[in-house]
């Protein structure tokens, strides 16, 4: 897959695709219809398929001490669209510049003059240029104006429940990972580095990957039953584990922190690149009297989830 950072001095074999457009945060079943649309049009053209995304997200430009809230960051995002086929990925900058253009400059600058793109495929919610005044009914006429095809995708739902990131947040927030990867078609995931903790664990017989969640939606803090990929090294594969997402409240601690143990593994990750998939919630996080104490529901916690994962599919099959 071709990453994109401009749209300006596009090269020439990169033009004249299929782009589905969005911002495409999780890359839910609802995201996955409009790209899988995108793909059928660009496979009847025969030219690639694009997806055009705005890096930061709009709402991180706009209200840049909000909290993180993002499903997917960059590197997640791209990840998922690659294995969906995506040829090109334009992650455009969006900056003041961006942040100004009027809905028929961005048509224009962007998809016609940018990309030359000879179709687009958006969601029905889909809205862009200054102050959000795009929508599918301008999208459509620009399309008719300056001669590149226009496809609308309808809202989608799943037994009545629409596909929606907000949903998937709500999700995870009320501690119900199995919930959002209903809606999301896949386990949601953090995706980050192993840092160095304080390396407590291993002291009481249960050592940790520790992981910060960066710029991640905070889930609701607790245990859970996890999946860790290990992308590269000596110890690259996917493992099962046991998860403590918080602020270990037996330990005075108060930033939050994603502890993982790893089920029957013994290495040295440090600095490695790691993709936890939260598959199950156990119990929110508590304070314990002692170390003893802590140990013994570690013990428990583990046990739970490694029957969870036992009877759980190593891809996600659906809820």
């Amino acid at each position: 897959m071709q990453i994109l950072r401009h749209y300006a001095g596009v090269p020439q074999p990169l033009q004249g695709g299929v782009f589905a457009l969005g911002n495409f945060d999780g890359v839910h079943l609802g995201h996955q219809r409009v790209i899988a649309e995108a793909a059928a049009v660009a496979r009847e053209m025969g030219v690639p398929l694009g997806v055009l995304v705005f890096e930061p997200h709009p709402k991180q430009f706009f209200f840049p001490d909000e909290p993180f809230f993002r499903l997917t960051p960059f590197r997640a995002k791209a990840r998922l669209l690659e294995s969906l086929g995506v040829d090109i990925l334009a992650a455009l900058p969006f900056d003041a510049d961006m942040s100004r253009k009027l809905a028929p400059e961005f048509v224009m600058d962007v998809i016609v003059n940018g990309l030359n793109a000879v179709h687009v495929v958006a969601g029905y919610d889909f809205r862009f240029g200054k102050g959000r005044a795009g929508d599918a009914a301008v999208l459509s006429y620009m399309g008719e104006m300056e001669g590149f095809g226009v496809s609308i995708v309808p809202e989608a739902s799943l037994d009545g429940e629409a596909f929606s990131s907000t949903r998937i947040r709500e999700r995870l927030g009320s501690g119900d990972p199995k919930g959002a990867a209903r809606l999301l078609g896949h386990w949601w995931t953090v995706e980050t580095h192993v840092r160095t903790g304080d390396k407590r664990g291993r002291t009481i017989g249960f050592p940790t990957a520790n992981l910060a969640l960066e710029d991640h939606v905070q889930p609701a803090l607790g245990v859970y039953a996890v999946r860790i990929e290990l992308e590269d090294g000596p110890f690259k594969g996917v493992y099962d584990g046991v998860a403590n997402l918080g602020r270990r409240p037996t330990f005075d601690k108060q930033d939050v922190v994603l502890e993982v143990h790893i089920f029957d593994f013994e290495g040295d990750i440090y600095g490695r690149h790691a993709a936890v998939s939260f598959i199950d919630y156990l119990r929110p996080e508590q304070k314990f009297s002692g170390l003893d104490a802590l140990k013994e529901q570690i013990a428990k916690d583990s046990a739970r989830a490694r029957a969870l994962l036992a009877a759980t599919p190593a891809a996600f099959a659906g809820a």
